[in-house]
């Protein structure tokens, strides 16, 4: 019996395994291919040659341009581990919402998170100045998705709207009346510079660099596996208030905990990416139907089909209409958009 258990055991591990190494080929795969496309397109050899070069100085003989390896190394490459980073981290945040509110219509971007990460980040960029220098924008941003979460819970309270579909039907009102908000930021601001913000609230990562990605990676990983550690209890409140109340869960302090935690992950990703809609609403759905509920799978699937996505919709608004590129929020948008009705065609 024992040898039996330590069999089955060892073929878990040997599944994980291997599904972990097919996972991680599959977003190496993403990577090479958003940044091999664009309007100069770059052989996939070239891609890994010049990334090789700079990890390992004198691995591989170069047999690229000079434009070639800036255009990898210094724009694209950041770029799309940016884009890696954003999606997993909404993906992520997405999950964890549509567990903790008990509805599959529930993202960041349909709670208001996400428009309050852009009213402090266009606070930031229009009238406050840089008094934090780097940070302001994501600190900024971060007080922002959190003025809107404790606005979305505490409206919610007040009016007495305590079930899951209410309470995202307040979230969207709350979006609408900060993202008006926002528009009169953007109406007293610079005219110089609102052109600039109005192009960044569609959702763009045309701006990335290496030193952007440390905020994003520092911010999703700790809160990222803190979520996952809460697997079981987002499981019991899935089932309902009552039922995670009776198996010990003070179900009102962990569902604001799990808020906050998805304001500070949404409103960095806001900071670095602009609005970026639909991927939190998109990627759990996929991911259970494929896993099944149970969120200790769905989690971490859903921040690494965020991830393959948003890689691949930026890949795709940078040559659809080449050399311009189309703000990624459009494209996440038009596919959300199907998506969303597609959901609610199928809700009884």
């Amino acid at each position: 019996m024992a040898d039996t258990t330590a069999i089955l055991t060892a073929q878990r591990r040997g599944l994980r395994l291997g599904l972990g190494t097919v996972l991680v080929a599959v977003l190496v795969m993403a990577i090479g291919m958003a940044v091999s496309v664009g309007a100069v397109a770059v052989p996939l050899s070239t891609v890994w040659g010049v990334v090789l070069d700079r990890l390992v100085p004198g691995l591989v003989t170069p047999d690229w341009s000079a434009g070639q390896a800036s255009i990898v190394w210094q724009i694209r490459l950041p770029r799309a581990i940016l884009a890696g980073l954003v999606g997993a981290g909404l993906g992520l945040v997405g999950a964890a919402l549509q567990a903790v509110t008990r509805n599959p219509l529930a993202d960041p971007h349909l709670l208001g998170i996400s428009s309050g990460g852009a009213f402090g980040a266009i606070a930031a960029l229009l009238h406050t100045g840089m008094f934090l220098g780097a940070l302001t924008v994501p600190v900024m941003s971060f007080g922002g998705a959190l003025l809107a979460t404790v606005l979305v819970l505490g409206t919610a309270r007040m009016a007495g709207a305590g079930s899951a579909d209410r309470l995202v039907l307040t979230g969207v009102a709350v979006s609408f009346v900060i993202m008006a908000c926002a528009n009169i930021l953007i109406f007293l601001g610079d005219p110089r510079a609102t052109h600039t913000v109005v192009f960044w609230m569609l959702g763009g990562l045309g701006l990335a660099q290496w030193s952007h990605l440390l905020w994003p990676l520092a911010v999703l990983v700790p809160c990222g596996l803190w979520l996952w550690a809460q697997a079981g209890r987002l499981n019991a409140m899935s089932l309902g208030d009552e039922t995670a109340a009776s198996l010990g869960l003070e179900v009102g302090r962990f569902r604001l905990t799990v808020f906050v935690a998805g304001a500070l992950i949404t409103g960095i990703m806001v900071a670095f990416s602009g609005l970026i809609g639909f991927v939190g609403l998109m990627m759990p759905h996929l991911v259970r139907l494929v896993l099944g509920g149970d969120n200790a799978r769905v989690l971490p699937g859903s921040a690494f089909a965020g991830a393959v996505f948003l890689i691949c919709a930026d890949a795709l608004a940078r040559v659809a209409m080449a050399p311009e590129d189309i703000p990624i929020g459009v494209v996440t948008g038009l596919i959300g958009g199907v998506f969303f009705l597609w959901i609610m065609s199928r809700r009884p």
